[in-house]
């Protein structure tokens, strides 16, 4: 999960590297075309990566916590736990185990209200860019700390499902991002070699799993990558890169 559209929150412009190709859009092209030369699997998060669901996430998330745990909301900001599941951070929010599993569904349920209400889409070259990665022959999968049923809303709702050839939720791993062991999951479920795949994120969290699972990794919507990460300013950027292969 990210900041609103177009940016990570708190994300900072930095200078393109000395002599890095830059596109009409500030796009810097090398590093990203030398991460992702010869890699074959995609592992793709969705919340904030490849769909706007910051908002929704946030609006819901706020209105949960203001019914069930209202003392927390004058300091509840949601872009600090960007990445995180919906458990982990209801499990944050309060010191009560009976809380936290109330907090959690009904932030579910008031989020799958808002995808029913058509208020996530996919951003800009989403579509295009799976597109594109099954026409070079690409496998796309998706990795993501979104709870199945909410996933798999958001997949319909956006017609993005059936870009992907396995799925992998909150609810089929016992950690969260940032921990290794979400991505080092994925990599073992699909037989996925490391050195052969690259890594589409948003946030800081999911970045330190996917590079802590020793995987390149892409951080998409910032200029200022978390550490381990190339940027990407967008995901027409990458369009752009594939279309010139």
């Amino acid at each position: 999960m990210s900041g609103p559209t177009g940016a990570a929150p708190g994300a900072v412009q930095k200078a393109a590297a000395p002599g890095a190709v830059r596109g009409s859009a500030g796009f810097t092209s090398a590093p990203v075309a030398g991460l992702v030369a010869g890699r074959r699997v995609w592992l793709c998060d969705l919340d904030g990566t490849l769909v706007d669901s910051f908002p929704a996430h946030e609006a819901a998330f706020r209105q949960a916590v203001a019914e069930l745990v209202p003392a927390a909301l004058p300091s509840f900001r949601y872009a600090d736990h960007a990445g995180a599941s919906t458990a982990e951070v209801a499990a944050l929010l309060t010191g009560d185990r009976d809380v936290a599993a109330r907090l959690a569904r009904r932030k579910q349920g008031l989020y799958r209200e808002f995808v029913a209400a058509g208020r996530v889409r996919p951003f800009p070259g989403a579509r295009r860019l799976l597109d594109r990665l099954a026409a070079r022959g690409r496998v796309a999968y998706l990795v993501t700390a979104g709870s199945r049923g909410s996933v798999e809303r958001v997949l319909a709702g956006s017609s993005l499902g059936a870009c992907f050839r396995d799925v992998l939720t909150a609810d089929d791993v016992p950690v969260s991002k940032p921990d290794p062991e979400f991505y080092d999951l994925a990599c073992r479920r699909w037989g996925v070699d490391p050195a052969g795949a690259v890594v589409l994120e948003d946030s800081a969290h999911g970045v330190a799993s996917a590079v802590g699972a020793g995987l390149a990794t892409l951080h998409v919507h910032t200029t200022e990558p978390a550490p381990g990460a190339v940027a990407v300013r967008g995901l027409e950027d990458i369009v752009s890169l594939l279309e010139d292969k």
